[in-house]
């Protein structure tokens, strides 16, 4: 399935855009990571690209949401690693994340979450003028983009990045993107 048929997946099966944007954001971002590990860049972006196709389905049931997800990527021929990484960004199942996939998509996909919304509190709410030391500064703060999981973002630590650097990486990977954003 190439991304062209992914995203059509992705829009019989959700309809809000925030999260089609979301996801595209991840993507991004998992694509970057895929560059700077030398790892399957096509891969990791589709697992990024997919992670949340079913949240509208399951009606953001946690203890459905992803396992769904995991089943639908693998009807549509990805193979295990993609699917076991969307598996497991959802804590909820307790499987844990074992390869270096797993664990960048789970930091990823909360990351996408504080940088849009830093962009968004911005006089012009464009990337472009968002820089990576402000994100930081906003990750001190819990009150700022609430729901953006400050935990499961730093797990970068676990596929060997300081926070500081993933969060440059994340910034410029979704900058890459940012009319597909709208922002």
């Amino acid at each position: 399935m190439d991304r062209e048929e992914a995203l059509k997946a992705i829009r019989q099966s959700v309809k809000n855009e925030n999260l089609v944007k979301h996801m595209l954001a991840t993507e991004a971002i998992m694509r970057a990571l895929a560059r700077k590990f030398g790892e399957n860049e096509g891969e990791w972006g589709m697992a990024g690209l997919l992670h949340d196709i079913d949240v509208e389905l399951t009606g953001s049931d946690m203890k459905e949401h992803s396992r769904l997800a995991a089943q639908m990527v693998k009807q549509m021929g990805f193979n295990d690693a993609v699917s076991h990484a969307i598996l497991v960004h959802n804590e909820a199942h307790g499987v844990p994340a074992e390869s270096l996939i797993d664990k960048a998509l789970f930091c990823a996909d909360p990351l996408t979450g504080l940088i849009t919304a830093g962009a968004l509190v911005r006089p012009d709410k464009k990337l472009a003028s968002v820089e990576a030391k402000s994100i930081r500064k906003r990750f001190k703060e819990k009150s700022f983009a609430a729901g953006a999981n400050r935990e499961q973002i730093a797990t970068c630590s676990g596929i060997g990045l300081e926070l500081e650097a993933f969060i440059e990486l994340g910034l410029e990977a979704m900058k890459g993107v940012a009319g597909e954003l709208g922002l």
